[in-house]
This record gives C-alpha cells, sequence and structure tokens, in this order.
C-alpha cells in the first residue's frame, strides 16, 4: 500500500545565521499548502483539506503566548492558494468550485480576532491560474496557457517497417 503525500506548512527563522531544520507550524495530519503572509506579517493564510475539501483558512502568526491559536475559515465552498492584497484589507483566493475563478473576502483584524466578510466572486474566469497582485490591487498579472498552432499540435504518426531489407532488395536490386 503507497500512502499519499501529506504536505505541511514549515517555516524557520530567517535571522539566525547558523543552519536550522525547518519546523513544521501547524500541527496537522491534513495537507496544507500555499501559505502567504499578509502585509502586516500578522496572519498566515494558507488552504488546507481538513474539512474533506481544500479551504482558506487564516490563523495568527505567530500563534499568541496564550496558547489560544485561533483559526478560521474564510472559503465556504473550496479554495486554493490565498494571497493577500497589499492593501491590507482583502484576501484573494482560488475557488474550488469554478476553476480559473478568484474570490475576494474583505477582513478586518484586531488583537487575536480575525472577521472575514462574505467571499464573493472577484473575477468570473481568470484564463490561468497561477497568478500575482501588484501593489495597487487593480490588476492581476496571469500565467496562462498557450494554444499551439495547428501544425505543432497535429498527432504524431509512426510508421513501423518489416522485413525492410527484404523490401529494399526487392525495390533497388543488386548491381552487378
Amino acid at each position: 500500500m503507497i500512502a499519499a503525500a501529506c504536505r505541511h506548512i514549515r517555516g524557520v527563522t530567517a535571522e539566525v545565521r547558523e543552519q536550522r531544520k525547518p519546523e513544521q507550524f501547524l500541527k496537522s495530519q491534513f495537507n496544507d499548502d500555499g501559505a502567504a503572509f499578509s502585509p502586516d506579517g500578522l496572519w498566515l493564510a494558507y488552504h488546507s483539506n481538513e474539512s474533506g475539501k481544500d479551504e482558506v483558512c487564516v490563523r495568527a502568526f505567530p500563534p499568541p503566548a496564550s496558547g489560544q491559536d485561533g483559526k478560521w475559515q474564510i472559503s465556504n465552498s473550496g479554495g486554493t492558494y490565498p494571497q493577500w492584497s497589499r492593501n491590507g484589507h482583502e484576501l484573494i483566493y482560488q475557488t474550488g468550485v469554478q476553476p480559473g475563478q478568484l474570490m475576494a473576502v474583505s477582513y478586518s483584524a484586531k488583537g487575536d480576532s480575525f472577521v472575514a466578510e462574505k467571499p464573493r466572486v472577484w473575477i468570473e474566469k481568470l484564463g490561468g491560474f497561477d497568478c500575482d497582485l501588484p501593489p495597487d490591487g487593480k490588476h492581476v498579472a496571469v500565467l496562462t496557457p498557450v494554444k499551439l498552432p495547428e501544425a505543432l499540435n497535429a498527432e504524431h504518426e509512426v510508421v513501423f517497417f518489416e522485413n525492410f531489407f527484404d523490401e529494399l532488395r526487392r525495390c533497388v536490386p543488386a548491381s552487378k
């Protein structure tokens, strides 16, 4: 039996000059991926399959000293690869329902509390999956697939020659 690989979010302190082993940030048996720090560095957004499907979640970073590590599920119908708008007021993610659709969630944070509004469609059809947001939050850079010209997209053909030398001797008689 082959077990599926589990993804975990790990981190290491960048200020330490000696080589350190990354430590697991979330102690979870689930797949956690797509981590992104908020612009102020106080929150970590990621997606997890803890609910049975990928959903976008947010946690405080670093976890509060009180040990009260709150987790807020942001998406409500699947979501992956969250990104924080640089204005500090919205979280953007790709929906799990409509591939290529971007959702936006306005939020507010106060102390150890994170309050997210209802997700809304930000871009109906992105046309690609890998994207980034500029500081102004008014544009999106998208990596999109390119359609190949028909000549490059044509099916490949393989020809097998059986008894090649017999056929060659028949077509080109040996000269004396």
